[in-house]
């Protein structure tokens, strides 16, 4: 039997619903071209945060990950497809929580 943590069951979930959308072929003309999917994943460490209903504010790693990644590749995510699990009006606040200045997605 294997044994997976919360975080890495929703990471194969979200993987698994990314793949089988489609989604990965669609976003190969974005900005963030084929890191796409690599982005989502750096952002695992903000779920907690991102939940619905969510009151924790983002953790260390949350933010480093939101800077690195940078307001377009954000944007994009935060702009596209549902992602089950996350609330966008939480994530689209995670910048300013993290002191990341971006500007806003239009």
């Amino acid at each position: 039997m294997i044994v997976m943590k919360k975080s890495q069951v929703f990471t194969v979930m979200l993987l698994m619903v990314m793949v089988q959308s489609g989604l990965v072929r669609e976003t190969l003309g974005h900005p963030c071209g084929r890191t796409f999917l690599s982005a989502l994943i750096q952002l695992v460490p903000c779920r907690p945060s991102v939940a619905p209903f969510s009151t924790l504010p983002p953790n260390g790693l949350c933010c480093a990950a939101i800077k690195t990644l940078g307001q377009p590749c954000l944007c994009v995510l935060a702009k596209g497809p549902p992602i089950v699990g996350v609330d966008r009006t939480l994530a689209l606040h995670l910048p300013g929580k993290c002191s990341a200045n971006f500007l806003p997605c239009n």
